[in-house]
């Protein structure tokens, strides 16, 4: 340890002794250590040899000139004051360099100060002189009574370094709190002061100190005192850096060892091993001796007996068995071959498993797992709670072949151990029971944790008939000394207060605690068989069983059975058996029935038909059934019958904006924030409003919300929200009407320039409230405006600057392009030019004024090619002369055909002159000399067009042959009569 640094008049003394000791012996090394002088103003000092004992020898080596004040060694080293060198230390020591460091605790080191005072003022007179902090070898600890102990070393520092401890600190009862005062008379923040609980495990603390004198101060205060539960807080590890150097090593101490020169630590023994103080090695115990980790001694082993060993159970296999193990308790430290010892049982038989606890069932592999929410089970299969009940949650274990996952076994000793395989409590299939302990005085812990509580929804309108929760266990001790069971309840593990305790035997009973907090949630069973310590196992026999624990309420737990609930007044986190989503019951009966199609389920009215409401214009259920809603694409059908395309995607986002400014009486500026969210899918961001003024942080979330704000720097804060509350909650339609299930949207509010119409959102909140009874609701109106860039442009109505009139009802104009319907074909027009040089251009415009966004966009300019007018008259001139000369050939044709035919009419009814039904006689059936057969032949080289147009315009036959006209006398009276016709014609 450095030794502190040598003052003025310690050198004149040493000049004042060298002349007055010339009759004594020379001074040999042992006789004097040396120390530096303070450090001037240029860094430097001198080296003086100070005699340990005054006037004992002479001859003193003169004092030399020191090394320079920044110098300093290594981990694992020490400055030689007589080379003034730093040099390696020895293996079986070690040094911090830099730095000192505290481990051994059979005393208080040099340096530190502790002392106690009573806090009670002159109210209480306690001699407090002997509650200080007491040293335990491993550790130092501190008092547990009503006074305030203080721990307290002082350092020089010369160089800015760091303090660094560990420490036990179980209880909330004492008040543990470090802090470092300077020479500056700079102290520790008071925040920064208090240590956090460290519970069940050592903890670390580190802090940073200036250069120059620092003191430390570790203080203790008990501010609740419960007898013999308090525990102190445990202090060891205490290490300081920044001192420039170590003028010597430090021994390891029994139970640890350095085997290499330059250590910075000690290696600590393992168990069934031991080291003297200031070892190179660790030395193997006898095989019939034993010792812990860190000893310096081995002890003897005592035979083992009956209480050495314990027994448990094995969790169950796929066939249903369990099997019974045997074990020795950990640390072994008995003898199996001694005279007179017990063997451990034989493991591995097997039994049947116990059932599972209420509330979980047997998986396929007989292991028990928790039945899901809402289900329940007597430990065996889960089953649905019918449609009106609610599952009675909580925990109930009464069989034992598995520790509960939100229970745990620990063991607190006084003389704190790092052991961590001690056992505490096992489970034995029909109960769980205490272990034989390593030590009689050992605190035997099982803790059970629960998240929180809820009492039923059937009782929550009873507030007199409620209870939080309740716990009750069955339990029994058997002792043969001063055994106690305590029974805790509290936070957590550590910080609890004893509700109640038994001592000595008690037979089997109940006990039962009422739970009226909802921060219990920590609950301990502590074991112990004897305050009188003594290393040997003498009650080991002594045991505490817990058969049973049932405690009800619990959020997160399993349920046995099931009650009926109130279904009408149900909130939205009740455990009360829903129909099927869509399904609303029938009466009470439990019978559930199907809602009509896009019909969704009103929460506050989960029986009758009513319960089923009608989604409004353009919305459709969610899928949970429970709302309607808009994924901002509609629909709608104008006045002249248009249908009209409408896509409010882009304004889905959650948009805000404030109403106009506000003033109070004191000039105070506020406004009035309102947050929307439109539309939009399932799962979509809310509107939220906070209030970040009050502890709480309350928030609301819904379509619409408000919020009151104030500009501030308060907390760094930009602005300051309060009184949020929600506007709207539930989308009742969107449509173009001006009212929606009595809510209403005047024309007035926002006067219309353009003749299309507005598409207006209705919202309604369910929060009644003693100004608005049927709850507040609001209306937005979509208004389209294709030159209106901006997505989030709304405004309140001119007359109500609030956004409301009556306080309840909200109006709100939203103006945007993103409003107008999409854009179709029937908004744009094309334009076709003229044909020029062969090329024609149809151009596609807007109709004016444009109303539309978005949708198609306009065609692309098409170009064509044309013909001029000369072209087509002189065509359609050629068309009309071939057209003409055509149908005067084929006017021929047929006129020539119907002479043709009147001719061979007129002689076949001339020839008609037999009887009725008869045909007449042919004359002759070969051509006769004078017809005109010859008539038929044509020189097409010689005639002329219209000849042979003629000729082949005259009859023939079907076999090729002209007509021949029959002669007879019927033919002769049908000419005559013929004849007299045209004469009189």
């Amino acid at each position: 340890m450095q030794r502190g640094p040598v003052q003025l008049s310690h050198f004149l003394l040493w000049l004042l002794f060298a002349h007055a000791s010339v009759d004594l012996p020379m001074c040999k090394e042992s006789d004097y250590h040396f120390e530096y002088t303070e450090c001037d103003v240029l860094g430097s000092r001198w080296r003086v040899a100070i005699p340990n004992k005054a006037e004992t020898c002479t001859g003193l080596p003169d004092p030399v000139k020191g090394t320079q004040c920044n110098f300093s060694c290594k981990e694992g080293e020490f400055l030689n004051m007589q080379s003034q060198q730093c040099q390696k230390c020895a293996a079986g020591t070690y040094s911090l360099g830099t730095g000192v460091a505290f481990d051994e605790w059979d005393s208080l080191p040099t340096g530190f100060v502790t002392h106690g005072v009573n806090t009670n003022g002159g109210h209480v007179h306690t001699d407090c002189s002997n509650s200080t902090w007491t040293p335990k070898g491993d550790y130092i600890a501190s008092n547990t009574d009503e006074c305030t102990a203080t721990l307290s070393y002082a350092v020089n520092l010369k160089e800015a370094g760091t303090v660094s401890f560990e420490y036990f600190y179980p209880d909330y009862s004492i008040y543990f709190e470090f802090y470092v005062q300077n020479d500056q008379c700079q102290s520790t923040d008071s925040e920064n002061r208090g240590m956090k609980i460290s519970q069940n495990n050592w903890s670390q603390h580190m802090v940073q100190l200036k250069s120059g004198n620092n003191v430390l101060y570790w203080r203790t205060v008990t501010f609740a005192l419960q007898d013999s539960t308090v525990k102190p807080v445990l202090l060891r590890n205490i290490a300081i850096s920044g001192v420039a150097y170590t003028s010597e090593c430090f021994h390891c101490k029994p139970g640890t060892y350095s085997a290499n020169p330059g250590s910075a630590h000690c290696s600590p023994c393992p168990a069934d091993s031991y080291s003297n103080k200031g070892a190179t090695v660790c030395h193997q115990c006898d095989s019939d001796k034993f010792s812990e980790a860190v000893s310096g001694s081995c002890k003897a082993r005592p035979p083992c007996n009956d209480s050495d060993y314990f027994y448990t159970h094995t969790p169950c296999d796929a066939e249903g068995k369990t099997q019974l193990m045997y074990k020795w308790i950990e640390p072994k430290i008995c003898s199996e071959t001694v005279k007179g010892a017990v063997k451990l049982p034989a493991s591995g038989e097997k039994q049947t498993c116990p059932p599972c606890n209420p509330g979980f069932f047997v998986t396929n592999s007989s292991a028990c797992e928790p039945c899901t929410s809402g289900l329940y089970s007597n430990g065996t299969a889960c089953a649905k709670c019918p449609v009106g009940t609610e599952p009675m949650v909580g925990f109930e274990y009464k069989w034992w072949n598995t520790m509960p996952s939100n229970m745990k076994s620990s063991i607190y000793r006084r003389e704190f151990s790092d052991s961590d395989h001690n056992t505490a409590w096992e489970v034995a299939g029909e109960y769980v029971y205490t272990t034989p302990g390593d030590q009689d005085t050992d605190y035997q812990m099982l803790t059970l944790s629960v998240p929180g509580y809820r009492p039923p929804q059937s009782m929550a309108k009873d507030s007199e008939r409620t209870e939080q929760s309740r716990i009750t266990f069955v339990f029994e001790t058997k002792c043969s000394a001063d055994c106690k069971l305590f029974f805790l309840a509290g936070y957590n593990q550590w910080n609890n207060e004893v509700v109640e305790q038994w001592k000595g035997t008690n037979r089997k009973q109940s006990y039962s605690y009422l739970i009226q907090s909802n921060s219990t949630v920590s609950f301990t069973w502590t074991f112990q068989r004897t305050e009188e310590f003594s290393m040997e196992r003498k009650y080991s026999a002594d045991v505490a069983k817990i058969y049973s624990i049932h405690i009800t309420n619990v959020i997160g737990g399993v349920a046995s059975q099931c009650r009926h609930c109130a279904m009408r007044s149900a909130a939205a986190s009740s455990a009360c058996v829903p129909c099927p989503p869509g399904h609303y019951m029938v009466g009470g009966a439990g019978v559930c029935k199907s809602c009509p199609p896009n019909t969704f389920i009103r929460a506050e009215l989960p029986v009758g038909e009513d319960a089923c409401v009608q989604c409004g214009p353009n919305t459709k259920r969610n899928k949970a059934r429970t709302a309607c809603l808009s994924d901002c694409t509609l629909d709608m059908h104008t006045s002249g019958g248009a249908l009209l395309h409408y896509d409010f995607s882009l304004l889905t986002n959650v948009t805000d904006f404030h109403s106009s400014p506000s003033f109070t009486n004191k000039g105070l500026r506020y406004f009035h924030r309102f947050n929307v969210g439109l539309c939009g899918k399932e799962g979509r961001a809310l509107a939220t409003c906070v209030d970040n003024v009050t502890e709480s942080q309350r928030e609301v979330k819904g379509y619409v919300c408000q919020s009151t704000v104030v500009p501030s720097d308060i907390r760094s804060e930009s602005v300051v929200s309060s009184q949020p509350f929600l506007i709207g909650d539930q989308l009742i339609g969107i449509t173009t009407d001006m009212t929606l299930n009595s809510i209403s949207s005047p024309k007035w509010l926002f006067p219309a320039a353009s003749g299309l119409p507005d598409v207006i959102f209705y919202y309604k909140s369910r929060e009644a409230t003693q100004a608005c009874k049927r709850g507040r609701s609001a209306t937005i109106r979509l208004r389209c405006d294709p030159t209106m860039n901006v997505k989030d442009h709304i405004t309140l109505p001119s007359n109500c600057s609030e956004g409301t009139c009556d306080g309840c009802t909200f109006h709100f104009l939203w103006q945007s392009q993103h409003a107008c319907p999409l854009c179709t074909k029937n908004h744009y027009r094309e334009i076709v030019s003229a044909c020029v040089q062969g090329i024609q251009r149809t151009t596609y415009v807007w109709q004016q004024p444009l109303q539309c966004y978005g949708g198609e966009s306009l065609p692309a300019q098409k170009v064509n090619a044309c013909v001029t007018l000369d072209f087509w008259l002189k065509f359609g001139v050629s068309t009309g002369v071939i057209a003409a000369v055509l149908l005067i050939s084929i006017s021929c044709y047929f006129w020539k055909k119907t002479r043709k035919l009147q001719y061979k009419y007129s002689k076949l009814m001339m020839t008609s002159g037999g009887k009725e039904c008869e045909l007449p006689g042919a004359d002759s059936c070969a051509i006769m000399e004078g017809e005109d057969a010859e008539d038929d032949l044509m020189d097409l080289t010689k005639k002329s067009f219209f000849t042979k147009i003629k000729s082949f315009s005259r009859e023939r036959t079907s076999d090729g042959f002209d007509s021949v006209p029959l002669k007879s006398s019927s033919s002769r009276q049908l000419m005559e009569d013929e004849d007299s016709f045209d004469a009189e014609i």
